[in-house]
């Protein structure tokens, strides 16, 4: 394992090729987490039961084609999230995303979880406000 690291620091394409990848995904990262926090419904979080998901009226074949895409987002996202905890970028963060992302059991709840962190409701009403959009109505979190 020391030899693949003492190879990996030696090899100048691979570190240039990170330093690159890094680069990218803190500035996409900066450009994506803002735009998804602002687009999130602004009452979102203001019930207990999840709200109903617009792709609900669309056909079978057409709603497996969004959740399938959307989950392979979430995947991304926790994987260049993961990669963000020790190259530049906003690591937790794109993994929160990425988990919303993602269909799983009890993720309403999970995200409701989280959401009424102080410093997560600030932030994201913080995005909110400065791209004229409504703080979110949290309901009754407390």
């Amino acid at each position: 394992m020391i030899e693949f690291i003492k190879h990996c620091l030696n090899n100048e394409t691979l570190l240039w090729s990170l330093g690159i990848v890094s680069a990218v995904m803190f500035i996409a990262s900066l450009i994506i987490i803002p735009y998804l926090a602002v687009r999130i419904p602004q009452d979102y979080f203001a019930s207990e039961q999840r709200p109903e998901n617009e792709w609900s009226q669309h056909h079978v074949i057409v709603r497996f084609v969004l959740i399938l895409l959307k989950n392979t987002a979430g995947v991304i996202f926790i994987i260049l999230g993961i990669a963000m905890l020790v190259l530049p970028g906003q690591g937790l963060l794109t993994i929160l995303i990425g988990l919303c992302c993602l269909d799983f059991p009890g993720k309403y709840r999970f995200q409701r979880y989280f959401i009424q962190k102080k410093s997560i409701r600030q932030s994201i009403d913080w995005l909110r406000l400065k791209a004229g959009r409504q703080p979110l109505d949290y309901g009754e979190i407390e």
